[in-house]
């Protein structure tokens, strides 16, 4: 199975908040997200694992680069004006079988990972979502499920049956990308259109709930993930 990373976001609020620090570099217990990231996934199996920064991460570059030489890492480094575009980039590695994306400063407790990537390993849906019903987001999309926890929409407002919100970390098939391609083409925008573009396309989408998921930022956002990941 294969993973992904998305880490071409310029940081500017946390740069603008006195955190010079390349958010995909910033250390959580000693070690930076994104290698974080990197050795969760190898945990669970990767047999490669996908990451695009922008061309203004000279220092994050440097890092992927020595983790190159122990883990299966593919790197792409472009600006792209959103996170779905990011997802375009790096679509040719991920094609031919299912796979795991992230963003690079999304953090959950890696047992409950663990169990999200094994559902998705043995399912027959067409993608696996993470959600949670933690809400510490400016933006959340709200997700809609049916009582099979079969995703029904994607909602800016929160609804009658939003219970939950998205958590960032997206499972999906290869016929995702077939759909990505088709948003590209047609001018659609912001990875919150392509997931509804998933549903509209009757996708087999399952919501997997965490107890928490949480993101950086902010400068007050690091002691927060501190704090969360020092839980387990």
């Amino acid at each position: 199975m294969k993973f992904a990373i998305i880490a071409a976001g310029e940081g500017s609020r946390l740069a603008n908040e006195g955190i010079k620090t390349p958010k995909p570099l910033i250390e959580l217990q000693g070690t930076p997200i994104i290698e974080r990231l990197v050795r969760i996934f190898m945990h669970q199996g990767a047999s490669t694992i996908s990451i695009i920064i922008n061309e203004e991460q000279p220092a994050t570059l440097a890092r992927l680069k020595k983790l190159q030489t122990e883990f299966p890492i593919e790197i792409v480094v472009r600006n792209t004006p959103s996170s779905m575009h990011s997802l375009h980039a790096l679509s040719h590695l991920l094609r031919g079988d299912r796979f795991c994306l992230t963003t690079v400063d999304t953090l959950f407790h890696e047992d409950e990972f663990a169990a999200y990537i094994q559902a998705f390993k043995q399912s027959s849906a067409d993608g696996m979502m993470a959600v949670t019903d933690y809400i510490d987001d400016e933006k959340p999309l709200y997700v809609e499920t049916d009582s099979n926890m079969h995703i029904t929409a994607f909602c800016d407002k929160p609804g009658t049956e939003s219970k939950y919100i998205s958590g960032g970390i997206y499972g999906l098939t290869p016929r995702a990308l077939d759909i990505l391609d088709e948003c590209m083409s047609q001018g659609i925008e912001r990875m919150r259109n392509f997931q509804r573009r998933l549903v509209e396309s009757g996708m087999n989408l399952v919501a997997c709930p965490f107890s928490k998921i949480i993101d950086i930022d902010h400068a007050e956002d690091i002691a927060k993930a501190e704090k969360f990941l020092s839980e387990r």
